[in-house]
């Protein structure tokens, strides 16, 4: 076994618990945080012992260092005692021993110092202890000794002050008060400028904090003295150096990130930002003797050190701070320099892309690496053709947007975030990683517009789809819309509104007898026009108006139970599983937050092989049974309905006289205020309507007038 991984662990820091990744080599064991990628390597040589332990609400592990610092890493289940404890046999020459502690509760004990750790003790068990590299400041007060802690800013309740009652013996010579004190403050982090530094850097630029400032370097520290401020950096919370250089070069930034931020009241500053003329040169003198340059520094600084002022401060920075310093890497902009000129939030400053990350500078300075970027994103800036803007979206849910870059930079920008391999959240999001992208500027987006983001499952199931309409069209739970006929529902709105009105022979219209002669001798029953209930067939000449606001009523799908159901494609087959994982890692979350969580982790998955597998099982158990369903006649009844598209007209319930009124001829429409004979008709004449006459025995016809729409007018027979 030459090492372990654990992608979920978290170290204990000044009272909060850092995510991070746990790896363990055969001689190295190696903490990766997750928020600022600081690495923390501990070696097997260094280590005095290792325990297993409980830790919060989970098992952990506490290793000691023979230097007295302590590291305590919480995550582990059960279940990995027995691998860790082999490992570290197998590779460290170190026991894992289970340490137990004290759950009493009581705060009456014994405290013990080991290293830079204070362990208050019950009943010989460890009730709690106390990293002293914590303690910011020790005071004591007759037998009282207070302890006040760093601050941390990520935690969210955090241990400020911690009070011992010590009682005195009157026959020791000893003062135990003042000897807890003297062993707290051998351990504490409390910053006291004692002795001289090893070198001062006078009147430097400081662009965050703003101002100028006197620069000592330490041994542990550095302290920077201004008229206003000061500010103590322990060297510990250094994690980059940058030496980027300004767009117009003759100026260098230097830049050191900080974590924890330095602190102004309310402010935090997490860069400081040094600004340099090239062609400032210094000489200093380091207060260093020449055994410690040699065998601390390892020769990388000299007894005297002169040149550019940039040079010299950069050099004995990385030889004190032990970091690398970070210079910009192959891109190049549009102008032939390293940096691209934009605007974040309200100011103006420089972009520089880095071989592992960005970096802005300066209002507010801004670092992000490369593993921490979701996507990235071009669109368009205010709607203008000659600018652009730089989304970037973290892990975390931040958007960082860089505007107003110059339309030249977008090609090489682009370039640029290819070959590091970021997702590009609005381009090419169907080829392949051999195939090259193309880029074009005017598919640039608006920067307020939603763009849709690549989605592997959602382009699985498009093709699903095209593949199932190629293969058999529509199943017989598809329907598709149909036009709105109004005619064939039997409405008033056809008749009134159609401008080719069907001939008396292809509409059956009914008529019936109103019972009344009115002492006529004809007897021909007067008939009266009855509004038609029959649907009629629709003509392909007829044009159909729809009226506002009328609806299409949709007819209700029957549901087959014996049909087969559709397979779950992969992506579900990972929800199931996941699913209750997710809900016991977040108390109380809901369906939809389970559903998007999920999502998010179905794209981090790099080996999907498991779940498409079952899938593509499932979706042949489906053929197989949709075949046997449909040789056995499934669905049968369901389209032949859907095939027919024709209602069955109902049975008027009223009575049809016998007689018809004969075939119009096709230009034979007339208006309401003529209506010819059958007689009149066949000379072709219209004439004016006659009044109906009351209680009249003449031969002439007698017709009564109903108030129909002016399609519904037909000639009555006498």
């Amino acid at each position: 076994m030459d090492f372990l991984e654990y992608p979920e662990i978290m170290k204990e820091e000044k009272g909060a618990l850092i995510p991070g990744r746990l790896k363990l080599t055969n001689q190295t064991a190696i903490f990766k945080n997750n928020k600022t990628g600081k690495l923390d390597q501990i070696q097997a040589s260094e280590i005095e012992s290792i325990k297993w332990m409980r830790l919060a609400n989970n098992h952990g592990l506490r290793i000691m260092l023979k230097n007295g610092t302590m590291y305590r890493f919480g995550g582990f289940v059960e279940t990995d005692h027995d691998k860790l404890g082999k490992f570290f046999t197998t590779n460290f020459e170190q026991e894992l021993k289970s340490k137990e502690l004290c759950l009493k509760g009581w705060n009456w004990g014994t405290a013990k110092f080991q290293g830079s750790v204070l362990s208050f003790d019950v009943d010989k068990n460890t009730a709690f202890e106390v990293p002293l590299g914590n303690v910011s400041h020790c005071t004591s007060a007759k037998n009282e000794v207070t302890l006040e802690f760093h601050q941390n800013d990520e935690a969210a309740v955090s241990l400020m002050e911690l009070r011992f009652h010590i009682p005195t013996d009157p026959n020791s010579s000893v003062d135990p008060v003042q000897a807890f004190v003297d062993n707290v403050l051998s351990k504490a982090s409390i910053i006291q400028a004692t002795g001289d530094a090893i070198v001062t850097f006078k009147e430097l630029q400081c662009l965050t904090p703003r101002g100028r400032y006197d620069i000592k370097i330490f041994p542990s520290f550095i302290q920077l003295h201004g008229k206003t401020f000061d500010y103590k950096i322990p060297l510990t919370t250094i994690l980059r150096l940058f030496l980027l250089p300004h767009k117009d070069n003759r100026q260098m930034f230097f830049v050191l990130s900080l974590d924890p931020p330095i602190k102004q009241g309310q402010t935090r500053y997490q860069f400081l930002i040094l600004l340099f003329g090239k062609e400032e040169e210094t000489t200093v003198e380091l207060s260093l003797s020449e055994e410690d340059i040699k065998e601390k520094y390892e020769d990388k600084l000299q007894k005297e050190m002169s040149g550019p002022t940039f040079e010299v401060i950069s050099r004995v920075m990385k030889a004190i701070v032990q970091r690398k310093i970070t210079v910009p890497g192959s891109f190049k902009g549009h102008s032939g320099m390293q940096v691209i000129t934009c605007s974040y939030r309200a100011g103006n400053g420089l972009l520089y892309p880095l071989e592992r990350g960005i970096i802005y500078v300066h209002k507010p300075p801004v670092h992000i690496r490369f593993d921490e970027i979701a996507w990235v994103n071009f669109a368009r800036s205010g709607g203008s053709t000659r600018s652009f803007d730089f989304e970037i979206e973290t892990k975390s849910g931040i958007v960082h947007t860089f505007s107003s870059i110059e339309k030249e930079e977008y090609g090489r920008l682009f370039d640029f975030a290819n070959s590091k391999k970021l997702r590009i959240k609005n381009r090419n999001a169907g080829l392949t990683s051999k195939e090259k992208p193309t880029y074009n500027e005017d598919e640039l987006v608006d920067s307020d517009a939603e763009v849709d983001e690549p989605d592997a499952y959602l382009q699985r199931v498009k093709a699903e789809g095209r593949e199932r309409e190629e293969g058999g069209g529509s199943t017989d739970e598809e329907s598709s819309d149909e036009s709105f006929a109004p005619e064939e529902s039997g409405s008033e709105v056809a008749e009134e509104y159609d401008s080719n009105p069907p001939t008396s022979s292809d509409s059956d219209e009914d008529y019936e007898d109103d019972g009344s002669d009115k002492g006529s001798d004809d007897s021909r029953p007067v008939v009266k026009k009855v509004k038609e209930k029959k649907p009629k067939e629709k003509s392909k000449s007829a044009k159909t108006v729809k009226e506002p606001g009328m609806r299409k009523k949709r007819q209700k799908k029957e549901r087959d139970e014996n049909k087969p159901k559709r397979p779950p494609s992969a992506y579900f087959l990972y929800l199931a599983d996941v699913r209750e994982k997710i809900k016991k890692d977040n108390p109380g979350i809901s369906i939809t937050e389970i559903t998007k969580k999920a999502g998010e982790m179905w794209k981090e998955v790099s080996d999907k092989s498991k779940w498409e597998e079952a899938a593509a099982v499932a979706k042949k158990e489906y053929e197989k049974k949709m075949a046997e369903y449909k040789a056995s006649g499934g669905g049968a009844a369901t389209s032949s309905k859907s095939s027919k598209g024709e209602k069955t007209p109902k049975k008027d319930d009223k009575k049809v006289s016998p007689t018809k009124s004969p075939a119009k001829s096709p230009g034979s429409f007339k208006s309401k205020e003529y209506i010819s004979s059958s007689s009149e008709s066949s000379d072709s004449e219209d004439k004016p309507l006659k009044p109906k006459k009351k209680d009249s025995d003449s031969d002439e016809d007698k017709m009564e007038i109903d108030d129909h729409s002016p399609s519904e007018n037909e000639d009555a027979s006498d």
